[in-house]
């Protein structure tokens, strides 16, 4: 369970997490990125820390008898306070620093998850020397695309399949209604892609927005998010 900002005490929520079921949880500490909170119910061992800033962890999980890859989560700069032009520039350096980070893992198996703060088609999320990511599976199973004579690697966006009514649930993770002309209304800025290298660990029919923690509602009475202003997502991988 990845959490961003979350103003909960941590030991207050693992004792919540632990009595709340049978299977026991473990609270994976960062070194550099405080932001984002992770449990796992394996012990931290298996999720050590491989590169951290202040928005983005990448872990190593490497589970025994297990694929190993890279676990990346970031919280992305909010489009309330940087420009589109800003959030693109700023993926350059996102995909720079997962690239690193698989360059020294000596593999690209990487997920990458969190509030990205921009919807699947905008210039960050697009872009080739961004985080290039792309609606089709066909597409990013071809791996990379050369532009101007370099290869940029690809991430696969399932996120491009939860826009609007005609989906198993929410229209998007979050809402924004501003008095100005343009206006989404639904976004989805949670969102979470996936390397072409573990496209075939990742179990799509099972990835989608949640609307309910089990018990509880998490949309109001009018359909839109409560308790937080971002919907959580679920994704599986079969490691």
């Amino acid at each position: 369970m990845m959490l961003i900002e979350s103003t909960i005490d941590d030991s207050v929520l693992l004792y919540k997490l632990n009595t709340a079921g049978d299977n026991g949880y473990y609270f994976s500490d960062g070194i550099g990125c405080k932001d984002i909170k992770i449990f796992s119910r394996f012990s931290g061992d298996y999720l050590q820390p491989f590169f951290e800033s202040e928005r983005l962890t990448i872990r190593k999980v490497n589970l025994p008898g297990c694929t190993e890859f890279l676990l990346a989560v970031n919280h992305f700069p909010s489009r309330l306070h940087w420009s589109g032009e800003s959030q693109a520039f700023e993926s350059t350096r996102l995909s720079s620093q997962i690239k690193r980070a698989e360059k020294d893992a000596g593999h690209k198996r990487t997920v990458l998850v969190g509030d990205l703060n921009m919807n699947p088609f905008h210039d960050g999320l697009v872009s080739a020397n961004g985080l290039h990511g792309v609606m089709s599976s066909k597409i990013a199973r071809r791996i990379a695309r050369t532009v101007q004579g370099e290869d940029y690697p690809f991430f696969y966006n399932p996120m491009w399949n939860f826009f609007g009514d005609r989906t198993p649930g929410p229209p998007g993770t979050y809402y924004y209604n501003n008095a100005e002309h343009k206006v989404f209304f639904w976004n989805i800025f949670d969102q979470v892609l996936i390397r072409p290298e573990l496209l075939d660990n990742f179990i799509a029919d099972e990835l989608r927005i949640l609307e309910s923690d089990g018990a509880h509602s998490l949309l109001s009475e009018t359909g839109l998010p409560k308790g937080s202003d971002h919907l959580p997502i679920l994704f599986k991988l079969d490691i």
